[in-house]
């Protein structure tokens, strides 16, 4: 399995939210982020105004999927996040051992091995 971390425009995750969940991901998290560095300035302020007017509006997306699923999902963030201008954003992908449902204690190496328990609630 694969986690996939993208940081991508704020004005893109509509479309790229759509686009995944066409393409069937599940269990999406979002997270608005206020990054520093990386082209940003590194002079960080806890001022909401000065976020506002100092900082790209940024949000995370972090998703886990099987491995044959990780370019599909690649490609759907590149599609929807691409302008071809500084501050697209990137896209971090890790490898995840295991995973455990807490509900059930299932554990697995797939989200098919889990138990489809909650799935049918």
């Amino acid at each position: 399995m694969k986690e996939l971390k993208a940081y991508i425009r704020t004005s893109a995750l509509e479309k790229t939210l759509e686009r995944l969940q066409e393409n069937h991901a599940r269990g999406i998290a979002v997270t608005r982020v206020n990054p520093v560095g990386y082209g940003f300035d590194t002079h960080f302020s806890l001022s909401e105004a000065d976020l506002s007017k100092k900082y790209y509006e940024i949000t995370k997306i972090e998703l886990v999927c099987d491995d044959e699923n990780m370019d599909v999902f690649i490609n759907a963030i590149l599609d929807c996040a691409h302008t071809g201008t500084s501050g697209d954003g990137y896209i971090f992908i890790s490898d995840v051992k295991e995973v455990v449902k807490i509900c059930t204690g299932s554990r697995g190496v797939r989200f098919d091995e889990l138990s489809n328990v909650d799935r049918l609630k």
